[in-house]
């Protein structure tokens, strides 16, 4: 592995890759949460939180797995533990802030199934990261995700006090933006080379 230095795996995952407008990866939530910006802020640190401790949690599977030399069982522990640490994250926003886990609705328990969660522990093992490499992808993969979902929130806000064409209100103008700022955010891919 080339060495990189953790500023560039952080803007790497942030912005050159980054999970939802790159790779295309935590679509349902970014579409679903993203109607108000106060439920995407939230839902952003809930995925980010979760992607920290996932990350960190991938790398201990991966090391252990890889000293008993069964690799082969990675994938399902990355599941088990994702989906523990979700539910530990459901409870206790259930437990502080009733109002958010009702805003948040059916998207917070499937942040277990959220494919950014899943493809950050992939990504890092298959990268060959060491632990504090693991901590700044997940933080930065974290950040980038949460700033898709606010930026998507935004213009959505923007938008409710737009006069559109019936044809293109609703869905068929929030895949028009998610495009656009995917398009967007591929303008970063020459800060890699």
């Amino acid at each position: 592995m080339k060495e990189e230095s953790l500023w560039f795996i952080f803007i790497n995952a942030s912005l050159i890759n980054n999970f939802v407008l790159a790779y295309f990866l935590g679509i349902c939530p970014f579409l679903g949460v993203s109607g108000k910006m106060e439920t995407a802020t939230k839902m952003g640190a809930a995925v980010t939180f979760v992607m920290i401790i996932s990350s960190m949690s991938a790398f201990g599977i991966h090391s252990f797995l890889t000293a008993i030399n069964a690799p082969f069982l990675q994938l399902i522990s990355y599941i088990v533990v994702i989906a523990a640490i979700v539910q530990l994250v459901e409870m206790v926003i259930k437990k502080m802030s009733p109002v958010l886990f009702q805003a948040l609705g059916i998207f917070l328990p499937l942040i277990s199934t959220n494919c950014a969660i899943l493809g950050l522990a992939i990504f890092q093992t298959g990268k060959g990261y060491g632990f504090f490499e693991c901590l700044v992808f997940a933080i930065g993969a974290g950040t980038g995700f949460t700033l898709a979902l606010v930026l998507m929130a935004g213009l959505r806000e923007q938008l409710e006090f737009s006069d559109l064409p019936k044809v293109v209100k609703g869905t068929a103008i929030t895949l028009l933006i998610a495009g656009i700022l995917s398009l967007t955010f591929m303008g970063f891919s020459g800060l890699g080379s």
